[in-house]
């Protein structure tokens, strides 16, 4: 059993390289859909294997190009105190009824929220350039509304362990369709990523909510998988992936509103 956990780990560390996406997208459905682990210690599980993971290709991707730090700072502003708050509610409400259905169907509605992200992230820059073409002035607004978009991810992330990825970088288009080139959208989105699902995590962890076996398998897997995948993420497309990668996301919520 070991083995499949560290297989798992590989192929979403590989989509997470390749396309920014698929950490907690991917990984919090597969364990609590594939291994039956209960949902709160998948995502406090998934936000520490999603943290390391996203490390290192944050890493790669920073040798390969890197992230706009300015962006960076501003979702952060918003993002980790976000996360904290979301901690303490957690912490001090009725966390057994929280941490059952209520993060099954939270889960399942951004997993499509997600795929919807993921599929159309070109028509959204698309549609954010023609605005900004037409002269829609937003430019002064744009560093209070990236705090406000960390702050959005800050709680989904916390709650969910997914947000980091898809709708990080659909924010990201729509808020900034000239600044970012797409290697430097992943890089940008990885890179922040990693802060945000670290204190989620230390709060999960705090909360009893790590199962560290498991994390070690997973990351068994995931550490060469990003590495690949942030390596070929500057060589190839990653347009044949996203439609894939989005079916199996819808599948996967709708599985976990059902369930």
């Amino acid at each position: 059993m070991d083995w499949m956990y560290a297989l798992a780990g590989l192929i979403v560390g590989l989509a997470v390289g390749l396309t920014g996406v698929g950490g907690g997208s991917l990984m919090a459905p597969i364990l609590i859909l594939i291994f039956g682990i209960s949902p709160s210690t998948a995502v406090g599980t998934d936000l520490l294997f999603a943290a390391t993971t996203k490390a290192v290709g944050g890493f790669v991707h920073q040798r390969e190009g890197g992230p706009d730090w300015q962006i960076v700072k501003r979702l952060a502003m918003g993002s980790l105190p976000a996360a904290a708050l979301t901690v303490w509610w957690l912490s001090s409400s009725n966390f057994q009824q929280i941490k059952g259905g209520t993060i099954m169907h939270v889960l399942g509605g951004v997993l499509i929220l997600t795929a919807v992200a993921t599929l159309f992230k070109n028509r959204i820059r698309g549609m954010a350039t023609d605005a900004r073409t037409a002269a829609v002035r937003v430019h002064p607004w744009q560093g209070a509304a990236t705090i406000g978009a960390g702050v959005i991810l800050g709680f989904l992330v916390t709650l969910t362990s997914v947000g980091s990825g898809a709708l990080g970088a659909a924010m990201l288009v729509a808020l900034y369709p000239f600044r970012l080139s797409a290697k430097q959208l992943v890089g940008t989105d990885i890179i922040h990523a990693v802060p945000l699902t670290f204190i989620a995590g230390l709060g999960h962890l705090w909360l009893g909510n790590i199962d560290f076996g498991t994390l070690g398998m997973l990351l068994v897997g995931s550490i060469p998988g990003i590495i690949a995948g942030s390596l070929l993420a500057h060589r190839m497309s990653d347009n044949a992936v996203r439609p894939v990668l989005a079916a199996i996301l819808v599948f996967a919520g709708y599985r976990l509103l059902v369930a």
